[in-house]
């Protein structure tokens, strides 16, 4: 298993990244392309999960808002790796990452139905839910620390 990241939008790992947004939120949950890809696509962080046969499984991007805050957007594991733990994994380097360039906290917009899944990782949730490309969403944050 490995993961990779890259600032760029014009390589392997942002093109892996996208396929697997595209299959996730566009294919299986309805959402929008002109939604799920963004103004923000070139200013992201793009993490991508491979695993052992070199298959991009997992990805998602993290956002800077401003130099103590980072936000983690566009989680995704294809259908067929849910449940091995993979987008945890990917996860835990993503808050390693962030954490080493100093930022303080990460928020992110989670679906309802993964809130349980940030809470394992030490997320707390925060207002009011609300609605997201037509999918119910709630805030959550963690403090970041080496």
């Amino acid at each position: 298993m490995e993961i990779k990241y890259t600032l760029q939008t014009n390589n392997t790992i942002y093109q892996d990244a996208l396929r697997i947004r595209k299959e996730v939120f566009v294919k299986e949950q309805g959402v929008s392309e002109t939604i799920e890809i963004d103004d923000k696509e070139d200013k992201c962080l793009h993490f991508v999960l491979y695993n052992d046969d070199q298959k991009a499984v997992a990805t998602a991007r993290l956002f800077p808002v401003n130099t103590q805050q980072v936000i983690l957007q566009r989680m995704a594991v294809l259908k067929t790796f849910r449940g091995q733990h993979l987008g945890q994994t990917l996860l835990k380097q993503m808050l390693e990452t962030a954490s080493k360039q100093h930022y303080q906290e990460m928020i992110l917009h989670a679906q309802l139905t993964a809130k349980a899944f940030y809470q394992k990782l030490g997320f707390t949730a925060y207002g009011e839910i609300f609605e997201e490309a037509g999918i119910k969403h709630i805030s959550m944050k963690k403090s970041l620390s080496l």
